[in-house]
């Protein structure tokens, strides 16, 4: 295994499927490019003659699309820039942290990261999508699925503010898991 010596950049990305690492190898002399995502190589490129640009791959169970701008800030400093979605990764994330709730927690020793979609109402748990049963309850409904052996329960309730809109409370066991921030 070569030593990444031209690695110039590191990103991790939070998807429902879990958090992903994305590796940027730009090579200024010989103008080589390798992306590599959760350690494994995507992209490799050898002897490019133009040292600015952008590579497109994808992440993720769901194949999200992501892109690697390349640009020269003066001489030869460059800028390293990740796109998902074709958003700026900062925008991705602060939009995303809107259309989903992630909870981590621990079952008999071992870690769980929950996600729900809220636009899907999709159930993720550690990069699977989950098998969900919903129901409507007096106060809103509820999506059970099980982890580990363990009963959970995403509740959706009003919150009874517009701007708040519905309230999503991740039960497992009877006891409430306060929600992860990413």
């Amino acid at each position: 295994l070569e030593k990444m010596t031209d690695l110039v950049a590191v990103w991790e990305v939070a998807l429902s499927d879990g958090v992903h690492k994305i590796e940027f190898e730009h090579g200024t002399t010989s103008g080589k490019r390798v992306v590599y995502v959760d350690g494994k190589e995507e992209i490799r490129k050898e002897w490019m003659f133009k040292l600015v640009g952008k590579e497109t791959f994808t992440v993720g169970v769901a194949n999200t699309k992501a892109t690697i701008n390349i640009d020269a800030v003066g001489g030869f400093a460059y800028e390293y820039t990740l796109e998902i979605n074709g958003k700026s990764l900062k925008k991705y994330m602060e939009n995303r942290s809107k259309t989903t709730n992630t909870w981590i927690l621990s079952l008999g020793g071992k870690d769980y990261r929950v996600v729900l979609e809220k636009d899907t109402m999709d159930v993720w748990c550690n990069g699977q999508k989950m098998e969900t049963m919903g129901e409507f309850v007096e106060d809103g409904t509820e999506t059970h699925f099980s982890v580990g052996g363990h009963s959970c329960c995403i509740k959706a309730v009003s919150s009874g503010k517009r701007k708040e809109g519905i309230i999503h409370t991740l039960i497992v066991d009877d006891r409430e898991i306060p929600e992860a921030v990413e």
